[in-house]
């Protein structure tokens, strides 16, 4: 069996809830085999500014996304709160 790769932030409550979904998954299929590939995002890199004046919404997903597009993860686990309201194509 291929092994999934679901992407998530590094944070520490992303990874929590990152492996609570993954742990529900592995309760469904015990034998699949799932990974999370951590992925810093711009939103994390920006430390010095308030976020709401760089850009506010997306800044948490689009790295995120980038590696879905690229296939590089299978899934993603994202905050509603910081997922933009219109997705891009092809998600």
């Amino acid at each position: 069996m291929r092994k999934l790769i679901v992407g998530s932030r590094r944070s520490q409550l992303a990874l929590t809830q990152s492996q609570q979904f993954i742990d529900r998954l592995k309760e469904v299929d015990p034998t699949l085999d799932i990974e999370i590939k951590e992925i810093v995002t711009k939103g994390d890199q920006i430390v010095d500014r308030q976020l709401s004046k760089v850009g506010g919404k997306g800044l948490f997903v689009k790295e995120i996304q980038n590696e879905l597009f690229s296939r590089d993860i299978d899934m993603a686990i994202h905050s509603l709160k910081d997922v933009p309201s219109e997705l891009p194509e092809g998600l």
